[in-house]
């Protein structure tokens, strides 16, 4: 089987309906994956969705569902969402499917007999929001350091594996120089050499207490926590560890499209766990900047402007697509309004 040009959106997280940044990525990978198609180069285009974790718990709990009858609800609406804008994906993982779980265990499994996962003790203050640990130093008036979040944080002391990130560090350096298209464009690719040379500590991989996750092997009192579960999702659905030959037509993946916010976790905590695992990194990951609104980034918890499936009824899928890829030097952040989409569409 030759290889295909495999690109991938980022899963996203289903706690609510999608807005127009995660149309903003599709889209922009659909259009790529179309015109591989036209080619007859062959592409396998992949979308999904990360739906294990904390702020999973909380919502479904709000909304009076069980965390799965939640997130097959908004899966659902995401799907929707994709056909009406004629997005041509040609998989959808969730990270609740059992090909997915099969696979993010026995990646864990192998890690750990590796000795790049380890069994220690953390502590810090913690953002349950965007599901990170920050140091006190880097808290913004007692505050998540997210620029985009600003929310309290919690201070946490807990059991817990941990990925040796640590160990990483030196080859990630030198991979990224041997391969100048890894990181695009130029700009984040120095924020994550930036970020390297700062110092990587190593990763915690899993939480206690948990409900809503993926159960580690053998220890039931913690689960595989976000940054192994969902980043895992590109090749559990490219076929490791359960289909050989199909993994071997797709992987390394072709493009990781993601957002500007998600490099450090795609550029440096992705590839270290590729490099563990003895496998390709991804030819290129590209990180384009965010649609805003007033200067602000559209995010769920701000409120995403209107429903995506107003603004597709109201002005049709096409323009939709066209201003997404028109309007602004992809890369760059680019300012939304129905003006300007208006404008676009009449000007050209």
């Amino acid at each position: 089987m030759s290889k295909k040009f495999y690109i991938t959106t980022p899963i996203y997280y289903p706690s609510d309906v999608p807005h127009i940044g995660t149309a903003y990525t599709t889209v922009s990978c659909d259009v790529l994956a179309r015109y591989r198609r036209m080619l007859d180069e062959g592409a396998w285009f992949l979308t999904g969705s990360d739906e294990h974790g904390q702020k999973i718990e909380q919502a479904s709990a709000a909304h009076q569902k069980t965390s799965q009858e939640y997130v097959d609800y908004i899966v659902e609406i995401f799907k929707n969402v994709w056909k009406k804008l004629n997005i041509s994906n040609d998989d959808f993982i969730r990270t609740t499917e059992e090909r997915h779980t099969k696979v993010v265990e026995k990646v864990f499994l192998k890690l750990l007999e590796k000795g790049d996962i380890y069994k220690g003790h953390y502590e810090g203050w913690y953002c349950i929001s965007c599901e990170t640990f920050w140091l006190e130093s880097q808290l913004v008036e007692k505050k998540c350091a997210n620029p985009e979040c600003r929310k309290a944080v919690e201070w946490v002391k807990e059991e817990g594996y941990f990925f040796r990130l640590s160990n990483y560090g030196d080859a990630l350096l030198a991979y990224i120089e041997k391969n100048p298209d890894f990181i695009q464009p130029l700009s984040r690719k120095n924020e994550t050499i930036s970020f390297i040379n700062s110092g990587l500590q190593d990763l915690c991989i899993s939480r206690r207490g948990l409900k809503w996750g993926i159960p580690i092997p053998g220890d039931d009192q913690h689960s595989i926590y976000v940054w192994l579960d969902a980043l895992t999702n590109y090749i559990s659905a490219a076929g490791y560890l359960s289909d050989e030959e199909r993994f071997k037509s797709l992987w390394p993946a072709d493009i990781h499209m993601v957002g500007k916010d998600i490099i450090r976790f795609h550029c440096i905590i992705w590839p270290a766990i590729l490099m563990a695992l003895e496998l390709p990194l991804p030819k290129t990951i590209f990180a384009h900047g965010w649609i805003v609104i007033g200067g602000e980034k559209i995010s769920k918890s701000k409120g995403g402007y209107k429903n995506l499936l107003e603004l597709i009824d109201i002005y049709g899928a096409d323009p939709l697509r066209f201003f997404f890829l028109r309007e602004a030097t992809f890369g760059l952040d680019m300012e939304f309004s129905e003006e300007a989409l208006i404008r676009r569409i009449n000007t050209d």
